[in-house]
């Protein structure tokens, strides 16, 4: 019947465990939409969801690439369709979940990539002019011709930059007016749900703590591990891992590297919510009123309505 179930929220707000229960008690699937969990061996810094925690639900688009492999929003668009259609060839319903939300955004509005391609010159031009004059330079390359990217990137994303910087080079648009026109009908038909806070503090709280868990769990280790792999790839560019580098030349403590982490991984849950609030067809759930049973049972008749079970 074409029909998806998508779950989004912020880092540490509790996607994972709402979307298996979900699927446990409709037939489901899940599908990750998370930019940093298709690389191996990513488990602790990126919150992978464990064995333990899938209670025997399938799940897509985890460990599908190495770190040193390159994964862009094409990639991701190609592994997602093809995935949807394998689960709904079963009889089961796709759950999208994650926080990446260019990923999540791109599929529900049907983007069709244009045939705008990387320039290797002007790549190889704009990789060098961020070595030489720093990555914050790049992105103030943006802030004339496309202040909404400007303001939603991150300074050192500079595959992102530079690519808002070709689209606008090659078309003379923003990203946001290339993927307007972009856009094309829907093949499927969405069910949202957005995890969110009514006090801040509260999210803040439970992001500090994940990370100090993260710590007790051997993220040291495993930053350290991936490090060697590839040190200038994307996946060490990741929250909770790129953090980790100038402790490593001795520059900072590593209590410094860790607040550090706290401090990007609440930043990034600010962006998060900032880009889903912008689409109003989520219904959103407060989670810091200890309601998560009734989060369930609210999602539950949403959903029995929508598959018509």
């Amino acid at each position: 019947m074409n029909k998806i179930v998508v779950i989004v929220g912020p880092t540490a707000s509790g996607k994972t465990s709402l979307s298996v229960e979900l699927a446990k008690k409709f037939n489901g699937e899940i599908i990750s939409a998370d930019s940093m969990q298709v690389y191996r061996g990513m488990d602790i810094g990126t919150a992978k969801v464990t064995n333990e925690e899938k209670q025997g639900i399938t799940h897509h688009l985890i460990d599908i690439l190495d770190p040193s492999e390159e994964f862009s929003l094409a990639d991701y668009l190609d592994h997602v369709k093809k995935a949807v259609n394998d689960i709904l060839s079963r009889g089961k319903t796709p759950f999208l979940v994650g926080g990446t939300g260019l990923y999540v955004s791109s599929f529900t509005d049907n983007i069709k990539l244009s045939p705008s391609k990387a320039d290797p010159e002007y790549r190889a031009f704009l990789n060098d002019f961020a070595g030489k004059n720093g990555t914050w330079a790049l992105k103030e390359l943006l802030r004339p011709v496309d202040p909404e990217s400007y303001a939603k990137l991150f300074d050192n994303d500079v595959k992102r930059i530079s690519r808002a910087l070709e689209i606008y080079r090659d078309t003379g648009k923003t990203v946001e007016e290339y993927n307007k026109e972009s856009r094309q009908n829907p093949e499927f038909e969405f069910l949202k749900f957005g995890l969110t806070c009514a006090n801040r503090d509260f999210l803040y709280e439970r992001i500090n703590n994940r990370v100090d868990i993260m710590m007790e769990q051997g993220l040291l280790d495993e930053v350290k591990r991936i490090s060697s792999l590839n040190r200038s790839g994307t996946a060490c560019q990741a929250i909770g891992y790129r953090q980790f580098d100038d402790y490593f030349k001795g520059n900072i403590s590593l209590e410094q590297a860790i607040e550090l982490v706290k401090q990007e991984s609440r930043r990034y849950a600010k962006r998060q919510l900032t880009w889903f609030k912008r689409d109003k067809d989520i219904i959103w759930h407060n989670i810091d009123e200890n309601n998560s049973e009734e989060i369930m049972n609210s999602c539950s008749k949403h959903m029995e309505k929508f598959l018509k079970v």
